[in-house]
This record gives structure tokens, sequence and C-alpha cells, in this order.
């Protein structure tokens, strides 16, 4: 909370406390949740007031750093995630891609940035994704506070991406690679920014992925590259290695794996790229199959590079926890700045619950951020619902139903005064 000083801290701890313990993260449900709490005091505080949200998340970042980085497993895991919304006044909202329920609808997307060890994650960082209809449309991102110089250009999500990662090295995060999905993993220039950069990078692709086996730069040799699922179907079935990737609450997850040193070239480049090609398909469903190309030195075993592919499972465990436990998507804020606030005291919270769980591993080794939660709720709740609490919160909520309901009737009454003159 340091960069909320004077009454923004205590609207802060306000903010973070019903993020936990309100039904919903919306500021009505804060306000019934946490004594003293009111709305539209957390609605100034998110629009009007003067801190740093930028500082709130390099703090936060920091903080599950310590946490989780310079250990051997440490991963920086990217992935975006939707949230469906209603009108078309919430900044960045558009019909896109929505994760969330599997389809094009209308939603706002985010690139986020998930710090992984183990079975312990926490997000570090997040992006709003603006759709070309809000680049084209001044007047719109006005409107929703979107700065012009530095944010109303087009940037895709893989940009995103690589500002997240370039962020994430200016902090001084300590990590040992960064994992992604195949949305990200096809892009071939996103792949090699990252290489670029420094990184070593585990990135699913898809079955179409073209490599080559030999190098196609090299004099005398014929470019002729294969699809990587057309290289897996030619081999042979002892070719397949079985390996033990993480545990589960249903036992321990076995794959099959198999492996080829590969070059990847975009037919452009003086020099191809030369990667490593891991293809994975799960024991107990054998046409699970996942394609991943990865930059890892020789010195990572083939063992060690399916484990590594396999942590980005824990970014959609993130997602869930957050959207569930700390209110990432239930959100009563439309413009750009309470949006990025939104997002930093979220994070805030899910740092608060990895701290928890690190806290109590050893006598609570199942202990769950829903776990936390549900304690949370019972001693906050405990404290503040007496019956003159409960009866208050009850007026204020009559008082705004009846203040919606006259509303209601004062348009009706405008618009046919309109219509009979």
């Amino acid at each position: 909370f340091a960069a909320c000083r004077g009454d923004g801290l205590e609207r802060a701890r306000e903010y973070v406390s019903g993020l936990l313990v309100a039904d919903k993260g919306n500021m009505l449900r804060m306000e019934e949740a946490i004594c003293g709490a009111d709305e539209q005091a957390l609605q100034h505080f998110l629009s009007n007031t003067t801190w740093d949200e930028k500082a709130v998340m390099a703090q936060v970042a920091s903080d599950v750093d310590r946490c989780l980085g310079d250990q051997a497993d440490s991963c920086l895991i990217l992935d975006e995630s939707g949230f469906p919304k209603k009108g078309e006044h919430s900044v960045g909202v558009a019909r896109q891609y929505c994760g969330q329920v599997g389809k094009v609808d209308n939603c706002q997307v985010a690139v986020f940035a998930v710090l992984n060890c183990g079975d312990k994650s926490s997000l570090v960082d997040g992006r709003l994704y603006l759709p070309k209809e809000w680049i084209n449309d001044r007047k719109r991102c006005r409107k929703a506070g979107i700065p012009a110089a530095e944010y109303r250009t087009e940037r895709t999500k893989h940009s995103l991406a690589l500002e997240v990662v370039r962020t994430a090295q200016a902090r001084g995060l300590r990590y040992r690679w960064v994992g992604c999905d195949a949305f990200y993993g096809k892009n071939p220039e996103f792949l090699r920014a990252l290489q670029t950069a420094g990184e070593t990078f585990v990135a699913d692709v898809h079955k179409n992925q073209v490599v080559f086996l030999e190098d196609p730069c090299r004099a005398g040799v014929e470019p002729k590259g294969i699809r990587v699922d057309e290289w897996m179907q030619g081999r042979p079935a002892k070719a397949w290695k079985r390996v033990q990737v993480r545990s589960t609450t249903k036992g321990l997850l076995r794959v099959e794996v198999l492996h080829q040193a590969v070059w990847v070239w975009d037919g452009r480049e003086k020099k191809a790229q030369q990667w490593r090609l891991l293809v994975r398909r799960e024991v107990a469903c054998p046409t699970k199959i996942a394609y991943v190309l990865s930059n890892a030195g020789p010195d990572v075993t083939v063992r060690r590079l399916a484990y590594m592919q396999a942590q980005r499972y824990w970014v959609e465990r993130v997602f869930e926890d957050a959207k569930n436990e700390a209110g990432l998507g239930d959100y009563q804020v439309r413009g750009w700045k309470p949006w990025q606030r939104h997002i930093a005291l979220v994070a805030m919270a899910m740092a608060f619950l990895l701290q928890e769980r690190l806290r109590h591993a050893e006598d609570l080794p199942l202990l769950s951020c829903r776990d936390v939660t549900s304690v949370l709720k019972q001693v906050l709740r405990g404290r503040q619902m007496t019956p003159e609490n409960v009866a208050r919160q009850m007026e204020r909520r009559h008082r705004r139903r009846q203040q919606a309901i006259e509303s209601a009737y004062a348009r009706q009454r405008l618009s046919e005064a309109s219509g009979s003159s």
C-alpha cells in the first residue's frame, strides 16, 4: 500500500479486503462486506485519487519474486484471459474470442504474466489489449481516458507479451525460462525476440509448424521442411520415452515424449535458428498431443524439458483463483486508469493469498486460496454482522432501489412528455 498515501491507504485496504471476502468483486458488495467501506469512496479511489498503480504492481511483483523467484523451477508464464462484458463503453471491449466462454463474445482481453515455482504461482503483470476499432476511434479513447502518446497505437497481443517480459527483466524478477501456449509460440518473430532478449523459452506450437531436420542455410543442403505432426507420425513406437512431469491430486502425471534437434527458418533469414522440438502425449489420453519448441541449451535433459513445458498448467489455476477468490473479472469500472488499478490491487490480493499458503505450508500443505478466503469471510463478517449493521445495510440497499425506481419513472414521464409535444 506504499503508493496509496493518506486517505487512499485506507481505501486500498478496504478494496483489497473486499476483493477477498465480498461475494462478488464489485463495490456494492464490498460496501456490505467490509465495515466502514463506502461504494462511492471506493469508486473515487479507483478513478480520481492520485496514486501510482504501476508502482503498486512493481511492488507486488517484487514481493512475489521474494517468495517464488531465484529457484531452479522459477518460471514466467504468459497467457491471456477474457472478461465477458455487456455494452460498448468499458475500455477495450469488443466482439473477440473470450477463453472464459470458449467463443467469440463481447468482452475485454488482457495479456498477463504469472510467476511460478512448483505448484505455487501468482500474478505479476497485466496489459489490456485494445482492438483496432478502439485504436481508430479517438473520441472513444479520450472518453475512456486512454493516454494518447503511449497507448493509442495498434499493439498486438504478442507485442504486449514482449512488453511484459521486458518489464519483468527491468524489475529484476528471477526466473529460469518463459513459458507460453501455441497462440504465442506460433509467432516466430515473438520467439526470436525472446531469444534476442536473452530468455530461454518453452513454447507450444501448432501441429502445422514447419521445421527442418538439417540446417537449411548450410551450403549444399536442399531446404526441405516438414510439419511437426508429420515428423511425429514417421517416428517408430520405440522412439517414445515415458517421463513423469508432476504430481496431481489423482496421482503422478506421466507422459510420453519425442525429442529432436531442429532448425526453424522463415526463408528470409541469413541464419536458421537451431532449437529443440518436443512432442508430448499423455499416457492416459494418447490423442492429447502437444508440440513444443524451445531454445533451451543441451544441458537441459529431455525429462527436464518435459517438466518445464508442463508448468504452463498452473497459469489456468491462477486465473481460476483470481476470478473466483480475488474478483479479477467482477469490476465496476469502465475507464483505462481504473482498470489498471483494479488489476494491480487484484495482483496484491493474490500475493497475499500466496504468502498465506506459503506461511502455513508445513502444517497445512493442501491449503488453497479458497480455504484462505473462506476463513477471512468468517472472521471479517463475524466482526461486523451485528443486527445494527445488517439493518443499516438493508436500509442502504432499499434506498438505492427506491432511487432507481424513481429515476426510471422520471425518465418515462420525460419520454412521454416529449412524445406528446
